[in-house]
């Protein structure tokens, strides 16, 4: 399964979180049983056999997750680092967020969109690109001025084509609860 490179990883669950606790409460118990009664007897062996594959195998999990996470904040920067060199290179840009991924086909997506600087929100048509585009994604593109021009209306759909890609990052914030209600219930995040 391809993890969504936009959702930075959680290190901490609840789920692990209790797992920890009442394994560091096992832990001590076992050991204040240990010293409490020296020579162990089968129980405490048992104990120990039971406590320190489980304290190996959490330990892991904690360490897989932080390797994990601190990968995706170096790679966060690194986009952001490209992002920002794309928009100081060219002369006209926008950023756009992607909102929902509403249909895929062979040629491009039909996408839903926010324009970052204005707080509008539209569906568009974006042709394929060479890497993919995820929900929450922040794209720079060079806007189109038949589609978009002063003082003229929102065009109904906007087209953004390949060509006029420039970069695209993992959104620095989460949707705002508020622009969710807004767009309503059939946001679906890919």
């Amino acid at each position: 399964m391809v993890s969504n490179p936009v959702v930075k990883p959680k290190v901490a669950t609840p789920a692990l979180i209790i797992s920890s606790a009442a394994l560091a409460l096992c832990a001590v118990f076992v050991l204040q049983n240990l010293t409490v009664s020296w020579p162990p007897d089968a129980v405490q062996v048992f104990g120990w056999a039971a406590v320190l594959p489980s304290t190996l195998i959490v330990s892991i999990i904690w360490l897989m997750r932080t390797h994990r996470r601190r990968a995706w904040l170096a790679d966060a920067r690194v986009r952001w680092s490209r992002f920002e060199k794309a928009k100081r290179a060219h002369r006209t840009t926008a950023e756009i967020t992607v909102l929902s991924i509403d249909a895929l086909e062979p040629t491009g997506a039909w996408i839903t969109i926010n324009w970052n600087r204005f707080g509008h929100v539209q569906r568009a048509w974006l042709e394929a690109l060479e890497e993919p585009i995820w929900g929450g994604s922040v794209l720079l593109i060079t806007p189109d001025p038949a589609q978009v021009r002063p003082s003229a209306p929102w065009p109904a759909i906007y087209y953004i084509q390949a060509a006029s890609f420039l970069a695209w990052a993992p959104g620095k914030e989460g949707l705002s609860r508020v622009r969710r209600e807004r767009l309503g219930s059939s946001m679906s995040f890919k």
